[in-house]
This record gives structure tokens, sequence and C-alpha cells, in this order.
């Protein structure tokens, strides 16, 4: 089992540069400098994944493709994956939506899954989406012995800090101060008895220790990129 996941958020896209809560697929088109963050991206892999895939959003969907092309890796769409639902939030950018937002986030990385977003989804519907996904890609290819690549999930910021501090166990008061900037990454590996690792988010690697005066809600209001 040396396969890796490698779980990436896309390129930057035009809702990021704007600031908007963009959730629901299609969603935004990725701006010129979120192509070149793919191609980079691509450029800096230590080895060629043996799978690439994205969620169905369109930003996923081209920051695969431009990472792809210089891989030489066809992309592939996979269904549950995309970003956080936030209903009622949608295309808001605003101080009081990015704070409803990040204070319910907040809530679920406290334990408090079912806790909803206005007319959007709690995250255990997130996980419940999601983690299949990540098993399937798991039983299909990590777990089988002849396999050695990694696989690259081009997906979204909150969605992923959420799954991999579910699956890996990292304490979610550590997910919760560190943000994910377009095309970073979460790398988790499997180990025994159906667990996950996490070697590194984004340029930290274990151990993963929390903040002791985070203020996600704070930083989330000072940030030009809330969704991260």
């Amino acid at each position: 089992m040396s396969g890796r996941l490698v779980l990436v958020r896309h390129g930057q896209s035009h809702a990021n540069v704007e600031r908007r809560l963009d959730t629901r697929p299609p969603g935004a088109e990725l701006t010129d400098l979120g192509r070149e963050q793919a191609r980079t991206f691509a450029f800096e892999l230590a080895r060629p994944p043996g799978l690439l895939v994205h969620s169905v959003a369109v930003r996923a969907e081209q920051t695969a493709g431009e990472a792809g092309s210089q891989l030489t890796r066809d992309p592939h769409a996979v269904e549950g994956i995309h970003e956080v639902q936030v209903g009622h939030l949608e295309d808001r950018n605003d101080d009081e939506a990015i704070a409803e937002f990040e204070t319910i986030y907040q809530r679920w990385h406290q334990g408090h899954l079912k806790v909803n977003m206005p007319g959007g989804e709690n995250g255990a519907e997130v996980l419940d989406r999601y983690v299949p996904v990540i098993n399937q890609l798991r039983m299909r290819y990590l777990d089988n012995d002849a396999w050695t690549d990694d696989i690259v999930v081009v997906s979204h910021a909150a969605a992923i800090r959420l799954v991999a501090a579910t699956l890996a166990g990292v304490d979610g008061g550590f997910a919760l101060d560190r943000h994910l900037g377009n095309t970073e990454a979460v790398v988790v590996a499997p180990v025994t008895d159906g667990r996950w690792s996490c070697l590194q988010w984004g340029e930290e690697t274990p151990p993963f220790y929390p903040e002791p005066d985070a203020e996600p809600v704070e930083d989330a209001l000072r940030s030009g990129d809330p969704l991260g």
C-alpha cells in the first residue's frame, strides 16, 4: 500500500477573486492565474499520479485539465466530491454570510456535524457523499499490492479539510486554523484496519498541533478567500 491520496484544492476561480461563497456546481471558471497554478502544481509533483480525478465543478475540471496536460494523464470526473453546499448563502460575499458559514463550519470540526448551513448541507451529509468515493478509490487501487502510484483528487478546500481531518484523525482545531490556498493539498495514505494517516497538510507535516488562540471566524472575515 505505497500509493497516496493527494487531495488538492482547485486553482483560483473568478469567485475566489470576488470573495463569493460559490459552492453549487458548475460554478465559476478559473482565472488565468488559476490555470497557471494548476500547471505549476503538476510540474512540482514529485512523480506523476496513476489516476487524476476531479469534482463536477467547472473550476475543478479546468484545474485537472491543466494539470493533466502537464502530466499526460486524462482526468476523470467523479460525483460526490464537490464543495460544501451553503444553501441560502450561495454567491454572497458580505461579512454576515461569511461569518455564518464559518461559524457553522467551526461547529462541524467541534463534533456538531448535524448543524445545517441555512438551506444547505450539514457536515454529516458532506461526509456521507464524499467518504464513499474515497473508500472506493482505496479499495480499487490503493489497497491493491500491485498499485504503487498516487491518486490526485482535485476538489474543494472546505470539503477537503473536513474529510481529511475526519479520516485521518487530525485535530479539528488544526483543520480550522490551517486553510488551503489554491492548489494546496492534503496528502493522506492508507494504513492498517481501514484507517488513514495524514502525511502533509499544505506546507506542514506531522505532528499537527492546533493554535491555542485560533479565531476561525475572524480569520475568515480578514481573508480574501473565505472558502480556503
